[in-house]
């Protein structure tokens, strides 16, 4: 007992001590410290807000949007939109515009990639072209997808370096053969992470902007309700129906004359064959020796 006596000291000692280090070391960081009630369990410490904005820095974002435009020119209009997305540090992916016909109104389509932290403006100033109609938003978070991916990456990488520095010191063509297979499955699949890295950071630092451009319909002419309206309307359907067929008559006019010259060629050939086969006459009837003898055998009166 004796013996263990100051070595139980010494550890009274050093337990004592440490106590105080953790004493001091949770004095010095200013926070109260969190007692768990009874029966329960001590609540975890709240994030400041430094913090939370970090974690939010490092998420990883993909917004897409679609938005539609009523503006007076469409086809006008697109140029000004692929002008905005340029300025802010974009560009335009795709870019399709429909001039307007007589049962179709003008309309355009563009397909913007704006830098994320610049989408908002772009789309505040989009809203000064024209009145908005309609306006889509979609963010997907690929935080989890994007670490798993550098993940993967950095350790491929330290693999194929790895497999590089066996193959600078290999000394039989089997271990050659082997590493160098090894290496290059490994170099592939580095490959295709990191492209499917690379278009996953593209995707997150522009957001993708569909725009769609249209204008209102021409409101259809009015139906007539009385008699001088029918007459106005009845003279318009006349000049309309006489226009179309002037031009009519202008497209056919140079096939009639291809047709009149034709028949007129026509004409004149059957009018020569005729005429000759009339003033050759009907051809000579051939006798044969028989009729020939019986002729001469017949008696004379």
């Amino acid at each position: 007992m004796r013996r263990l006596a100051p070595v139980a000291a010494a550890a009274a000692i050093t337990a004592l001590l440490l106590a105080g280090c953790s004493a001091g070391g949770s004095s010095d960081t200013g926070a109260p410290a969190v007692e768990a009630p009874t029966g329960g369990v001590a609540p975890e410490p709240q994030v400041d807000g430094e913090s939370a904005d970090a974690q939010f820095a490092d998420r990883s974002v993909i917004t897409t949007g679609w938005m539609s435009i009523t503006v007076d020119d469409p086809i006008a209009t697109a140029e000004d939109v692929a002008q905005l997305a340029e300025r802010a540090g974009g560009r335009v992916d795709n870019r399709s515009e429909t001039p307007g016909t007589g049962t179709q109104q003008p309309r355009a389509s563009l397909t913007l990639r704006i830098p994320a932290d610049e989408l908002d403006g772009v789309v505040e100033d989009l809203r000064g072209l024209g009145t908005v109609t309609s306006v889509s938003m979609d963010a997907s978070d690929v935080t989890q997808q994007r670490q798993d991916l550098d993940a993967r990456i950095e350790a491929l990488t330290a693999s194929v370096d790895r497999l590089r520095e066996l193959l600078a010191t290999a000394t039989t063509v089997t271990d050659l053969i082997a590493i160098e297979s090894e290496l290059t499955t490994r170099q592939a699949e580095l490959d295709s992470l990191t492209q499917q890295r690379d278009w996953l950071v593209d995707q997150v630092d522009f957001s993708t902007l569909t725009v769609e451009l249209v204008t209102e319909a021409v409101a259809p002419d009015p139906v007539p309700d009385d008699f001088w309206s029918g007459v106005v309307a009845g003279w318009n359907a006349l000049v309309a129906f006489a226009t179309w067929l002037g031009v009519a008559v202008g497209v056919l006019l140079p096939w009639l004359g291809v047709l009149v010259v034709a028949a007129a060629i026509v004409v004149v050939v059957v009018v020569l064959a005729t005429r000759g086969r009339r003033h050759r006459g009907p051809a000579p009837t051939a006798t044969t020796p028989q009729h020939e003898a019986s002729r001469n055998d017949t008696p004379r009166a």
